[in-house]
C-alpha cells in the first residue's frame, strides 16, 4: 500500500463551548491545531435533553399501548 495513501494522524486540542479543553488524536489541521466547537454535548439540547417532547399524532402512541402494553406490565411476586 501506498504510504501517502494515509492522512496524518497528530495530536490535537478540542475546546469546549464553556472553554475547557482536552487533547485527543485526529487527521485535523497540523499537529498541535486547535479544534474550537460550536456545539457540543455540554450546551446541544439533543445530548442534555432539553425540550424533548412526546407528541401522539393521530392516537399512534395510544393504539400501541393497547396493543403491546401487556408486554411491559411488572409480574408481581
Amino acid at each position: 500500500m501506498k504510504a501517502e495513501g494515509h492522512p496524518k494522524y497528530h495530536f490535537i486540542t478540542v475546546q469546549m463551548t464553556d472553554g475547557s479543553t482536552f487533547k485527543t488524536r485526529s487527521t485535523y489541521g497540523q499537529d498541535g491545531a486547535t479544534l474550537a466547537l460550536d456545539i457540543d454535548p455540554k450546551s446541544h439540547p439533543a445530548w442534555t435533553g432539553g425540550n424533548q417532547t412526546m407528541l401522539d399524532r393521530a392516537g399512534r402512541v395510544s393504539r400501541f399501548n393497547d396493543k403491546f402494553g401487556g408486554f411491559m406490565k411488572k409480574k408481581e411476586g
